[in-house]
């Protein structure tokens, strides 16, 4: 693939990422913070929606086509700290890495911070790289659902992506998207009512 087709792709899919972000909610920080603290679950369900699909087409793709997957290895010390630190500045800032730009897109003004510090600390990463890894010193090991059970990848892919659907199935009968996300699930409200909503939101959190 040349490099002018993978930009051209990317920026595609980053486009429809950004129009499906944008009009599921997920990026608005009272989704997220509220998503932290357990009172909506419209991020949760999105995600599983994610999961599912990614596992669909891994499974036809692996399936059919024979496509190999590359793992990565499991890291238990780093995961497991590295995933606590960024669900923490998830929970403070009210973004993740992939809702920073669509909330600054949307003009949610202190956005621009979270994204300044994100590339902060990617920064600070590369510099002590080295020093971090020697701290964990974990070689990790690459293993899967599919060698844990003994079963060929796009089965283990489609019996986990149907255990996630009937999951996101009992999330939303429990609690409904359009309960969660109120009368503006159109996604065409202005912004300034969109942001005095999202305000009060946090503010009742």
């Amino acid at each position: 693939m040349s490099v002018l087709n993978a930009i051209l792709i990317g920026l595609a899919t980053g486009i429809v990422f950004g129009f499906v972000l944008e009009k599921s909610r997920v990026f608005e920080p009272g989704v997220i913070v509220g998503q932290m603290q357990l009172k909506n679950f419209l991020m949760l369900k999105v995600f599983l929606s994610a999961v599912i699909t990614g596992l669909i087409v891994l499974a036809v793709m692996n399936g059919m086509f024979g496509v190999k997957l590359s793992l990565k290895p499991l890291l238990y010390k780093a995961d497991m700290i590295g995933g606590l630190i960024l669900g923490i500045g998830i929970a403070l800032a009210g973004a993740c890495p992939g809702t920073t730009l669509a909330q600054i897109g949307a003009g949610y003004r202190d956005a621009i911070f979270t994204l300044v510090g994100g590339i902060a600390g990617a920064i600070t990463y590369g510099y002590f790289d080295v020093p971090i890894k020697a701290f964990f010193n974990e070689k990790g090991e690459k293993i899967g659902f599919d060698q844990l059970l003994g079963l060929p990848f796009w089965a283990t892919a489609i019996g986990l992506a149907v255990i996630l659907a009937g999951v996101l199935w009992a999330v939303e009968r429990w609690q409904s998207w359009t309960v969660e996300t109120g009368t503006d699930y159109d996604g065409l409200m202005g912004g300034t009512v969109q942001r005095d909503k999202t305000a009060a939101h946090l503010r009742k959190i």
